[in-house]
């Protein structure tokens, strides 16, 4: 093996390493995501923050497939790069199959072993080089487990969140101008715990799953970033509730908003050294601005 040849499979194993580390760093690291993913999930966001109505939805899914497709580039391309410098000597070809030799038939190998569907014409001869195949199978395997189970965990998250904005707008209209003043001190305590609790949960969702961030919903009801102001409303009206009960569950709901805007500033840029002021900018980013969430109080 030659310079070039050696260049090349180092080459390969570099994209595969990068592919390896940025499915690590977004689907098993618990606070974090990959490079790769962040900045495809960061340029669509960009790229379509102009889109109103429902093609403004569309940018998160998109992004997502985009994510994929370069996961699956980085591995195939990375693989090819590897088998590249031993075709076609390497390999043993089918009876009537021509011997190209070429980066075009290192992708086709790759692809075919990644994919786990080789059609058999082209097989590795030499046992390092069926060992390196058998390891791209393992490895094309793990990447489709892995995206499963990337949406299993992004859509139960997406739930909880459009869950809550949705409490929140119920408890608003139900309310009215009295809001929690009007009920039985302990039975508002526990719906504020309630709330307190459903932030928190989303909180460690953003942490967690940064991907969620960047899903937009185009009805208010459905959007945190619409409705988190009342939260705000309601847990400052409760911190001034002589009711012990109320006035700790007030704390926790202001808490925890607290630890929600934390997350939004340190893990997506907003600005503002007040919560208000960094719930202010997520609405704005994500084009339902507050004074709507305040609306009907």
């Amino acid at each position: 093996m030659d310079f070039v040849d050696a260049l090349w499979t180092a080459v390969g194993a570099g994209l595969i390493v990068v592919m390896l580390a940025d499915v690590f760093h977004t689907l098993l690291y618990p606070h974090g995501s990959g490079p790769v993913c962040r900045t495809i999930m960061r340029a669509f966001w960009l790229l379509t923050r102009s889109f109103r109505g429902r093609a403004g939805t569309l940018s998160a899914p998109v992004s997502l497939v985009a994510v994929i497709a370069a996961w699956t580039g980085l591995a195939i391309l990375g693989w090819a790069l590897i088998y590249l410098p031993h075709l076609p000597g390497g390999f043993v070809y089918g009876e009537g199959v021509p011997q190209q030799g070429d980066f075009a038939e290192a992708v086709y190998i790759s692809m075919g072993s990644l994919s786990t569907v080789g059609y058999g014409e082209i097989v590795a001869g030499p046992p390092f080089l069926r060992i390196l195949a058998g390891l791209q199978s393992i490895t094309g395997f793990a990447l489709l487990t892995a995206t499963v189970s990337w949406f299993l965990q992004l859509f139960p998250a997406l739930t909880r969140r459009r869950t809550l904005a949705h409490q929140l707008n119920l408890m608003r209209e139900a309310g009215g101008r009295e809001g929690i003043a009007g009920l039985d001190p302990t039975h508002s305590a526990a719906l504020i715990e309630s709330l307190a609790s459903s932030v928190a949960t989303v909180s460690v969702d953003l942490s967690s799953l940064r991907e969620s961030y960047y899903f937009r919903e185009v009805e208010q009801r459905s959007s945190l970033a619409a409705t988190v102001a009342y939260a705000q409303d309601l847990a400052s009206e409760a911190k001034l509730s002589e009711n012990t009960e109320l006035s700790f569950a007030g704390r926790m709901l202001h808490a925890s908003l607290e630890d929600l805007a934390a997350v939004l500033r340190g893990k997506f840029g907003h600005s503002g050294e007040t919560s208000s002021a960094v719930f202010d900018s997520y609405a704005l980013h994500h084009r339902h601005r507050q004074e709507h969430a305040r609306a009907g109080d």
